[in-house]
């Protein structure tokens, strides 16, 4: 069969383009978002097949279904390098039962202790290898700056994923204050001679939006290929590679609770996923229109309640909103970027509604769907929110009943999933180990408020010393090496920066020029 081709969703793109060529763009022109022209479908046994394989034969299956234009031994290979010693079980993303009917995919077990390691492990080796098939057809020259934004977890990943990677260097942005200390110490230790870290005066929603504008300022970008023969792209979700990975781990795991007897012969599981840039809730809907026995799909938001509202009442509307600090910060987001992808899917691949809405947004920080997307909308997602309290007591009721200790983000899901669980068994995206996020564990298991002081002699303590006390109280001692030594490591980046392009652009040309003479 032919490779599969990819469209955008403003419609602006002249003609489709190979699955290599998305990759290396991040942003499709004209501010649009990749999406596969066809999907492939697997069956029931197709799935129960899967997972009888090792977890790296299943992405490369779902891989050579999307008919990705890279030869089926190089994605063999690929696949193979990335889902292997770099996480810490052969399972890679293993599924804990809690109760009959309440299951947890455990996303968390790669080297950076986020889900986005299961995309961002993946993404920079499908990139080098797009970038150099690409060079070989005379298609592309020159080297590439990944330009990432992130509200916590995604540049911490990223970074572990494209370091020192030939031809690629890679900066991040992150709010600052915005982060744990643990999220913190992640970025701003990252070893590697092709990575630089930029705290971000705002929230991630300026990071955003910078980056978006950068990635749109034709000027600077020419400029940049010009004088140092760089070309910008992304390694957030709005770059297919990314979200391509998440869709493998939901046939993965409906596969593995097919094989398993917990999801009955053509019955469904509910997926509730903690979002807030609606990335990985939508690569659970790619799974269920690929065939994935999946029934609803529950958003779970913070008190950033902005998706919860939209899939409530068909509005998203930013205009007047506050923005939330909460005690789970990678979901503190008010634009959320894959929306867009998936609007496009529900309109029937109409761009130029995807164009007006887009722009409503731009021009007046809100837009409303028509009432046949709205429906179309309520048939697949149903949404609630969290309140930061009550984000922290899920996080104990959880451990007392079921001895099992969760980050605050896949408490936000729990709480969720058991209000708007029906008949179906659900499945909860567990996105963070516990340990990323220790503070407001703390806080949970003693009972404190969000936002509480911690006692003095707690509040002295580093995220690696509040990590080793919890496991003393709790016995939960299984904290990641990655995580445990985070303190014994030198801090590389300190740097502050305004928001807004022109800040993040003359970054961006500070840290071309340093490598260059370095």
């Amino acid at each position: 069969m032919a490779d599969n081709r990819f469209i955008d969703t403003r419609g602006n793109l002249e003609q489709p383009v190979a699955f290599t060529q998305a990759v290396v763009d991040g942003l499709a022109s004209g501010g649009g978002l990749y999406v596969p022209e066809h999907l492939p479908h697997f069956t029931e046994d197709e799935l129960r097949n899967l997972a009888r394989l090792p977890y790296w034969q299943r992405a490369a299956a779902v891989y050579k279904a999307l008919r990705v234009d890279l030869p089926d031994e190089t994605v063999d290979s690929l696949m193979r390098q990335i889902y292997g010693n770099a996480f810490d079980t052969e399972d890679v993303c293993p599924i804990t039962t809690l109760s009959e009917g309440t299951h947890v995919l455990e996303l968390w077990h790669g080297p950076t202790s986020a889900f986005k390691d299961m995309a961002l492990q993946c993404l920079p080796r499908f990139f080098q290898a797009s970038a150099q098939k690409l060079r070989a057809q005379g298609k592309l020259e020159g080297d590439f700056l990944i330009l990432v934004a992130t509200s916590g977890d995604t540049g911490k990943a990223a970074l572990e994923g494209f370091r020192d990677v030939e031809g690629v260097r890679i900066a991040v942005m992150y709010p600052h204050g915005g982060v744990s200390d643990i999220q913190y110490k992640q970025m701003a230790t990252q070893r590697g001679s092709n990575v630089d870290v930029w705290a971000v005066r705002g929230n991630f929603d300026d990071c955003q939006t910078g980056a978006k504008q950068v990635f749109s300022d034709a000027d600077f970008n020419e400029r940049l290929a010009e004088e140092q023969g760089v070309a910008l792209s992304s390694a957030n979700s709005i770059n297919f590679g990314r979200l391509a990975p998440q869709i493998v781990y939901y046939l993965s795991a409906c596969g593995t609770l097919l094989a398993e007897g917990e999801i009955e012969p053509g019955g469904a599981v509910d997926v509730c996923v903690p979002t807030g840039n609606f990335g990985n809730i939508l690569a659970a809907y790619y799974a269920k229109v690929m065939g994935a026995p999946i029934g609803m799909l529950l958003c779970a938001s913070n008190e950033n309640r902005v998706l919860a509202d939209f899939i409530n009442t068909g509005t998203y509307d930013i205009a007047d909103r506050p923005f939330v600090l909460t005690p789970s910060p990678s979901m503190d987001i008010l634009v959320s970027s894959n929306l867009e992808r998936q609007l496009f899917e529900l309109t029937d691949r109409d761009a130029g509604a995807i164009r007006g809405w887009m722009r409503d947004l731009g021009e007046t920080k809100r837009f409303r769907v028509d009432e046949e997307t709205f429906a179309r909308m309520r048939q697949l997602y149903a949404a609630d929110s969290v309140s930061n309290d009550d984000c922290l007591a899920t996080i104990k009721e959880v451990f007392d009943e079921h001895d099992y200790l969760m980050d605050p983000h896949t408490a936000v899901a729990y709480r969720v999933a058991e209000r708007l669980r029906g008949e179906n068994p659900v499945l909860i995206a567990s996105t963070a180990h516990w340990a990323k996020f220790g503070d407001n564990v703390y806080r949970a298991l003693h009972g404190m408020a969000a936002g509480e002081a911690l006692p003095d002699e707690v509040a002295a303590l580093s995220g690696c010393q509040l990590n080793r006390l919890i496991a003393e109280e709790t016995g939960d001692f299984n904290i990641p090496a990655g995580l445990a030594e985070l303190d014994s490591l030198p801090i590389r980046f300190s740097k502050v920066i305004d928001p807004g392009a022109a800040s993040i652009e003359e970054s961006v040309t500070t840290f071309l020029q340093e490598g260059a003479s370095a």
